[in-house]
């Protein structure tokens, strides 16, 4: 089973994708220095927005996640697992892990990639707040 979510979102001036063990995408539409793992504000869903079909198959032990990140036409591809542990409950931030740390925000945990991972073109792009991003969800079980 293949399941796709699509969430837009845009850049922001305060990005700087330097977290070593996470990255988050968030609703909300302001930023501050302080968070170092926001790649996009803005976001059109949060973890609890997200599909309960994709919901579901992420629970799997076996889901495969991965996060596609664009913006213009700077592309990066981030390859994640699910976790049964996985809740899905936060109304506006999606959380993606190294660790196999799980609370409501967290939407895919042993992840090969963390903001500081991301190419510095593509922060270099979600920098700009008139920037669209593109986060492609899809997940396999």
């Amino acid at each position: 089973m293949r399941i796709v979510e699509v969430v837009d979102a845009r850049g922001h001036e305060n990005v700087q994708s330097t977290h070593g063990t996470t990255f988050e995408i968030t609703k909300e539409t302001t930023l501050t220095k302080h968070g170092n793992c926001v790649v996009a504000v803005g976001a059109t869903k949060g973890a609890a927005d997200l599909n309960p079909k994709f919901k579901e198959t992420a629970k799997r032990e076996s889901a495969r996640i991965t996060i596609t990140i664009e913006a213009g036409k700077v592309k990066e591809v981030v390859k994640a697992r699910g976790s049964p542990q996985l809740s899905f409950t936060h109304p506006t931030d999606l959380v993606v892990r190294r660790s196999g740390y799980v609370c409501g925000r967290t939407v895919a945990v042993k992840a090969d990639k963390a903001a500081s991972d991301l190419k510095r073109k593509l922060v270099e792009k979600m920098q700009n707040p008139r920037r669209k991003i593109k986060i492609t969800l899809t997940v396999e079980s």
